[in-house]
């Protein structure tokens, strides 16, 4: 190591240094403050986003599935969906809700039903199934007369939390069939398997029926996974890089001393308009890129985009307001934490999480994710009179805090400019009275001379050493103002050519 960087080890200091001692015991303290608020902050987070899916299995229950007899409750099949829903009700199972045929005549205006968000899935049982399956055992329907696929239909929506109501909706769905199918048997086919006397009737016997699927959005393909997690997570890590961007580029070049507030306002809102036009449109368009054979077409592409436009933007706002009025080490915290509420408000639907957290409704993330859903299924997920309020509300709140915190960056601005100039004057007077030093010719002797030399010249050092004292106390208390600033975040700057690094430095 000392042979790669031989000058490592100069000029080190003894552990029984008291100048050691003094800066080790600072930095033991202050990093022991920063160990117990991360921990304490990450276990916070953790807890949140493991308790919003808290017991999701026992929670099944409250997802909502209309069931339609259309027979009305006087055949067999339906009876045997009653008797197999009845051996798997549990909390852990969907709750099927038979609701009567006269409220939804016809199996369309039950699909509406689903689609307009009253139900996570209908099963509906086909008018005269049961005489048409009875005739088929009796050898008195052909088997191609015999469609099994007209018995058992459910409706569903697969664009709704996709990865969740494949297996709560779809799988407990065909679970529920085949136990159906087995009590259907059971009561009316085992007793007469002996009176099944031609192929036909041996081939219902085996496949009563097979349950129709409606699926009012199918989204199969595997990115549909990322949707509700790093498609947000990355949208609002984008707008925090490029806020800390702008904020460096508006200090280093003094924007804040120089520009007029309005103009600023006018100038930081278009560009932060125009990149998160941008950056929303790059994520939607890789969204469509990689849809496999998601049937989505260009209307509702233009729609995604629009949305996540104005999700990107209000975050852009709402993420420089923390950097306004929260101290800059605290904005990374924040950050990761406005992460967390925001992804864990659209994990799971809200009938799987504990009512507590029913809290992210007031999320944008939760609200955008509802936005795009209804865009996707082609408007069956109709939420947009909740959801486009809560997203607008939040951008004028934090529009507005963001021009209040304009203002205040440019008032603190100018203080500080101004505190420096009157320092930096201050400094060199302190610096030129030691040289004042009024000389009158007087006879002295040898011995004298030496003697008034040398205290002349401790009397200089000692008055230097006051003024530097003076002019660093000064400094730390106009660090301590310009802390008091809230610009936030402010990365290095990669294509900052070095002619404007120096005029920058010339005219500071």
């Amino acid at each position: 190591m000392t042979k790669l960087y031989p000058r490592a080890t100069e000029n080190r200091l003894w552990r029984s240094d008291a100048a050691f001692k003094k800066s080790r015991n600072g930095f033991l303290k202050a990093s022991g403050k920063n160990f117990l608020y991360l921990q304490v902050l990450f276990l916070g987070l953790f807890c949140w986003i493991m308790g919003s899916l808290y017991q999701q299995e026992t929670h099944t229950k409250n997802l909502r599935i209309a069931f339609v007899d259309y027979e009305n409750q006087n055949g067999a099949i339906g009876a045997a969906v009653r008797n197999a829903y009845g051996r798997l009700q549990n909390v852990r199972f969907p709750t099927l809700e038979e609701v009567p045929s006269a409220d939804y005549p016809i199996p369309a205006e039950l699909k509406e039903a689903v689609c307009r968000i009253r139900y996570w899935g209908a099963l509906y049982v086909w008018p005269g199934a049961s005489a048409r399956l009875e005739q088929a055992l009796a050898g008195n329907l052909s088997a191609a007369d015999y469609d099994p696929s007209h018995v058992l239909t459910y409706i569903w929506n697969e664009a709704r939390y996709s990865q969740i109501v494949d297996a709560a909706v779809s799988g407990s769905l065909q679970t529920l069939s085949q136990n159906a199918r087995v009590d259907y048997s059971a009561a009316n086919g085992t007793g007469h398997v002996t009176a099944l006397t031609t192929p036909d009737a041996i081939s219902v016997f085996a496949n009563p029926w097979t349950l129709n699927n409606v699926n009012l959005q199918p989204t199969t393909q595997g990115s549909r996974a990322i949707y509700n997690t790093l498609v947000i997570i990355l949208l609002m890590i984008q707008e925090f890089f490029y806020l800390g961007i702008i904020n460096a580029l508006y200090l280093n070049f003094k924007i804040y001393n120089r520009a007029n507030p309005w103009r600023i306002i006018a100038i930081r809102s278009a560009n932060s308009l125009l990149y998160t036009f941008i950056g929303s449109l790059c994520a939607t368009g890789a969204i469509w890129a990689f849809k496999s054979t998601w049937e989505v077409d260009y209307s509702q592409w233009a729609l995604t985009w629009m949305a996540l436009w104005l999700f990107a933007h209000l975050n852009f706002l709402a993420l420089d307001v923390f950097t306004i009025w929260l101290p800059l080490p605290f904005v990374p915290m924040a950050l990761i934490t406005w992460i967390i509420w925001n992804v864990s408000s659209i994990l799971l639907p809200f009938e799987l999480s504990p009512g507590f957290f029913k809290i992210g409704y007031a999320f944008p993330a939760h609200e955008v994710y509802q936005v795009l859903t209804d865009i996707w299924s082609r408007g069956c997920n109709p939420q947009l009179r909740v959801a486009l309020p809560v997203m607008v509300v939040w951008e004028v709140v934090a529009f507005c805090l963001s021009a209040l915190g304009v203002f205040r960056r440019c008032h603190y601005a100018t203080l500080a400019q101004e505190e420096q100039e009157a320092l930096e004057e201050q400094v060199e007077a302190d610096g030129e009275e030691p040289g004042k030093v009024e000389k009158t010719p007087t006879r002295r002797t040898e011995a004298e001379d030496v003697e008034a030399g040398s205290s002349a010249e401790g009397d200089t050092e000692s008055e230097l050493s006051e003024a530097m004292s003076r002019a660093d106390e000064r400094m730390r208390r106009q660090e301590s103002k310009a802390s008091r600033v809230g610009y936030g975040p402010a990365f290095g700057l990669p294509f900052v050519g070095d002619e404007d690094t120096s005029s920058n430095e010339e005219q500071r």
